[in-house]
């Protein structure tokens, strides 16, 4: 079984299943994602009903240690997406089928 899902594997599930062309398809897919970038950088919150919501959230500087040198050194403050699934998601990963899509 494959792990990775691609943008190559998403455009093509685009035009095998819709039947838009591969460059419309790829086109789709860019817009998909500059759309969800783009929302989080605006609003730092985006929900997409019946999947979850992403959220930005900024991590404080700390203290961490090289595991191979035990060295420490300062982690810099920076900022992270986290994703929670929404209750219709985390449902469908749990039913019966476990997660299988026909």
């Amino acid at each position: 079984m494959r792990v990775n899902l691609t943008k190559k594997d998403l455009v093509n599930l685009i035009y095998m299943q819709i039947g838009f062309s591969k460059q419309i398809s790829e086109n789709l897919i860019d817009e998909f994602f500059s759309l969800i970038v783009f929302n989080l950088e605006k609003e730092k919150k985006l929900k997409l009903s019946n999947f979850g919501t992403f959220t930005i959230r900024l991590k404080k500087a700390r203290i961490g240690r090289n595991p191979k040198t035990k060295e420490d050194k300062t982690i810099s403050q920076r900022s992270v997406v986290l994703f929670k699934p929404s209750k219709e998601f985390k449902n469908f990963i749990n039913s019966n089928d476990n997660g299988k899509i026909n």
